[in-house]
């Protein structure tokens, strides 16, 4: 018996070396992971002013989940924050006290804003890229000219803190930043009429990528604390979402209050943005989502 008891304590302690070995390991390729330079080539969008751009770029910034992140006057906003080891905050993008953006250039916005790459080359975390990766230059210009209006603010940069598990995740890769997502060599997405139509329902439908997948078929939510429930799978296939919204008025319901039809909230999805869709918007996706192929959740 003593043997087997001896036997086992050895197994136990080989396990908890190599499991103590697989956590520093972990460690040390997500440190390497979050320096290292992702080469991306951009062709810079310039720098627009006028009152049209202005007024677009403010209704993007407010309804795209800008706001969520950065706060409404674009000083930084604590979004994720439980106890001591987790905490996410977006920076100061104000040209203010504390602000990260005050150096950019044209080519360093577009570099940030699709690629998720900062213009030292290394990967912006947490930063959604995927989601406006399809943007329009003329609605990426416009999203730059508002947000260079804002008054400067005090703030400060990014604040990211991450349970130790979510961090040796990260390093073997199971956890991807947007930068390792993205296909980087795809061109800007041309412009589509601004209409109820499927065409530009699937142009909005592109800032569901990050949550609900390439495909929209839902599923754990890449890098979200491990006590966010799944997203939704949006096509028609098995457990969908979609038939809790047989028309647009009942999507739009939603995206107003946060809640389902029968009263329970929506957790997890940026509503402090959503509110602010357009019925333009939210009439075209729920159209275009209707078109999707069914597959089953992610």
């Amino acid at each position: 018996m003593n043997k087997w008891i001896r036997r086992g304590g050895i197994a136990v302690a080989a396990l908890a070396v190599l499991a103590g070995g697989a956590v520093f390991a972990g460690l040390q390729m997500a440190d390497s992971r979050m320096a290292r330079t992702v080469d991306v080539k951009v062709q810079p969008v310039a720098y627009r002013s006028d009152a049209a751009a202005l007024e677009r770029g403010k209704y993007l910034y407010n309804s795209r989940g800008c706001i969520d992140c950065h706060g409404a006057d674009g000083a930084g906003r604590t979004f994720v924050e439980k106890g001591d080891d987790l905490k996410i905050k977006g920076p100061n993008i104000t040209r203010g006290t504390g602000g990260v953006v005050a150096a950019y250039q044209p080519q360093d916005w577009v570099r940030a804003i699709r690629h998720g790459v900062a213009p030292s080359g290394r990967p912006l975390m947490v930063m959604p890229s995927e989601d406006y990766n399809r943007f329009t230059d003329d609605d990426l210009a416009s999203l730059v000219a508002y947000v260079r209006s804002l008054p400067p603010a005090q703030g400060t940069g990014a604040e990211i803190r991450l349970p130790l598990p979510a961090r040796v995740l990260y390093g073997f890769g199971a956890i991807p930043d947007a930068a390792s997502r993205i296909d980087h060599g795809l061109p800007p997405q041309q412009p589509i009429p601004e209409a109820v139509s499927a065409q530009h329902g699937a142009y909005v439908a592109n800032m569901c990528l990050g949550c609900h997948g390439e495909k929209l078929a839902g599923g754990k939510i890449p890098g979200g604390p491990p006590d966010w429930p799944a997203a939704a799978n949006l096509t028609p296939g098995p457990g969908s979402a979609m038939p809790l919204y047989p028309d647009a008025d009942a999507m739009l319901k939603m995206f107003r209050t946060g809640k389902r039809p029968d009263g329970s909230v929506v957790q997890v999805m940026p509503f402090g943005s959503l509110k602010n869709m357009s019925d333009t918007d939210v009439r075209a996706l729920h159209l275009y989502l209707k078109t999707l192929a069914p597959l089953p959740k992610g």
